[in-house]
């Protein structure tokens, strides 16, 4: 009789020493489900993410580039902007992005609230102006009777947006992953390859950068520590931050959570494959050739670390009028 069905036998009692010891000594831990303390600014912060009108264009929502069906990325190397313009760096995904030390590859912005005041202003993403999108919003009747019962004024103001806006992204968490029932207690859930792949991502030092619940999100470090990071990218990383040389090419570690959706990899996003992104960073980061065996077994493992999607309704956004500002989607200037 294996021991997950003993404990489920003995309703647990055994086995909780065993689990709370897991729990304690895995450099990885579980997400846990988000609490909602405030839904209604969560759902005017959803509306928002979704609402192309915040662009210029009519056309790029914060979804765009964040598509929560694919992971909360847009699986391309560099996201399309205003006029098809070529983004300068890979889109991180937005879930469990509340679990990050800061926002942006090179943690530009500290808090989701700060980072989502960005792109709407960017000539190369959504290429509005936060006075144009205001012009939108308080527009339209609807939203501005949803700002008024959450915020007590219908005078809308950038920093409302920005905050129901990461409102609803810190509900973007992904629990329940089968890497998490295994935290949990669950010694069935993970096959014999998967778990190799897990003690190799240990012995090698890959949780040094990605530990705790995010798996990643927490530190900066240099891409290319033993090797160089041969790329065609130009960004340089926490350098434009900080200004300091020593940071120079150094760039937020990206969670491993849901890591199987959120191709390609890297800032560049020049990998498209878990296993060479697994085989490039054992190399340049630790200085490690892994044998192929290896790399398949860390491959599965960190597919176990794709947790529940977020599960909604699709927002019904209240419609523009005649004094709603028009879109320009096509605009020369």
């Amino acid at each position: 009789m294996n021991r997950h069905l003993i404990c489920m036998l003995l309703t647990g009692s055994l086995c909780a020493p065993l689990q709370a010891e897991r729990l304690k000594n895995e450099p990885i831990q579980p997400i846990e489900p988000t609490h909602i303390d405030e839904p209604a600014k969560v759902e005017l912060g959803k509306k928002l993410f979704f609402d192309p009108r915040l662009s210029r264009s009519g056309f790029i929502s914060c979804n765009s580039c964040h598509n929560l069906s694919m992971g909360g990325s847009d699986n391309l190397p560099s996201s399309i902007g205003h006029k098809w313009q070529e983004g300068p760096i890979n889109s991180p995904t937005v879930l469990n992005s509340s679990m990050n030390v800061a926002q942006f590859w090179d943690g530009r912005a500290a808090t989701l609230q700060e980072q989502a005041g960005g792109p709407i202003s960017n000539p190369m993403e959504m290429a509005s102006t936060h006075v144009l999108a205001l012009d939108v919003l308080r527009s339209i009747p609807q939203y501005r009777q949803e700002f008024a019962s959450i915020y007590g004024s219908d005078q809308i103001d950038i920093k409302q947006v920005t905050d129901a806006i990461a409102a609803f992204e810190e509900t973007l968490v992904t629990p329940n992953s089968r890497f998490d029932q295994w935290l949990k207690g669950d010694d069935n859930v993970l096959t014999q390859a998967e778990l190799d792949g897990y003690q190799t991502f240990k012995d090698i030092g890959c949780t040094a950068c990605h530990n705790g619940p995010a798996a990643g999100g927490t530190s900066f470090q240099r891409m290319g520590i033993v090797e160089p990071y041969v790329t065609k990218n130009p960004a340089e990383g926490r350098v434009a931050v900080t200004g300091k040389d020593a940071d120079r090419f150094s760039f937020k570690v990206p969670t491993l959570r849901n890591v199987e959706l959120t191709y390609p990899y890297f800032h560049d996003g020049a990998h498209w494959k878990l296993e060479e992104a697994v085989d490039l960073m054992a190399r340049l980061q630790l200085g490690r050739k892994l044998p192929k065996e290896d790399i398949d077994n860390m491959t599965a493992f960190l597919k176990t670390l794709t947790g529940d999607q977020p599960d909604f309704r699709i927002p019904q956004l209240p419609p523009s009028n005649n004094a709603t500002p028009i879109p320009v989607p096509f605009a020369t200037e």
